[in-house]
């Protein structure tokens, strides 16, 4: 199917993995629109964001949604009560890539300033600055074990943080161009990188 989503270019997208029946989409018009798959019209619009949305991710519950901005802003929306519950701030420029931990109360989040971050949702804050890309973070992936994250982006490198030590744990550097996308398998121990 094919329908306008935004009244001007869309910029993320993600597909809620526990119903597979939903998806999110960040735009230029700094809407945040809820989908039903098959449906046309979005189920819901957030707005409150003053830039482009540049990246959007579903928790697991599909109840929250993290969207982060072209000047580098973070909101996070309770699709329930379809309202902010968190606006958050610390990158320097736009925030391109956004994840949610896959148990904790945490999420982290990726910019065009090369900084990873590690926010807790409770607390409201940033609880670690991650540095060492030397271009935009594009793609951000946490172990499905929840004790790792890798990072990707214009630097051409993937890099593996270890959340406990709080360190850098190794770099790939196996790609000549950016890194746009990074997932693991569910249940083997493989990382895809592209």
């Amino acid at each position: 199917e094919e329908f306008v989503a935004h009244d001007a270019e869309v910029r993320s997208l993600a597909i809620g993995k526990k119903s597979s029946r939903v998806f999110i989409t960040g735009g230029s018009d700094r809407n945040v629109n809820l989908w039903a798959i098959g449906k046309q019209t979005p189920l819901l619009s957030l707005s409150g964001h003053t830039s482009s949305v540049e990246a959007v991710e579903f928790d697991t519950a599909e109840v929250l949604v993290l969207a982060g901005s072209s000047n580098g802003s973070i909101k996070l929306w309770d699709l329930e009560e379809a309202k902010v519950v968190r606006s958050l701030t610390g990158h320097r420029s736009s925030c391109t890539a956004v994840e949610f931990h896959p148990f904790g109360e945490f999420f982290a989040s990726g910019s065009s300033d090369t900084d990873l971050k590690i926010w807790d949702i409770k607390k409201k804050g940033c609880l670690h600055t991650y540095k060492g890309h030397r271009g935009a973070i594009k793609s951000i992936r946490f172990t499905p074990d929840g004790r790792w994250i890798v990072t990707g982006g214009e630097d051409n490198i993937v890099k593996v943080w270890d959340l406990t030590a709080g360190k850098l744990l190794h770099d790939f550097k196996f790609h000549s161009g950016q890194i746009r996308c990074i997932d693991f398998h569910p249940q083997e121990f493989l990382l895809a990188t592209g």
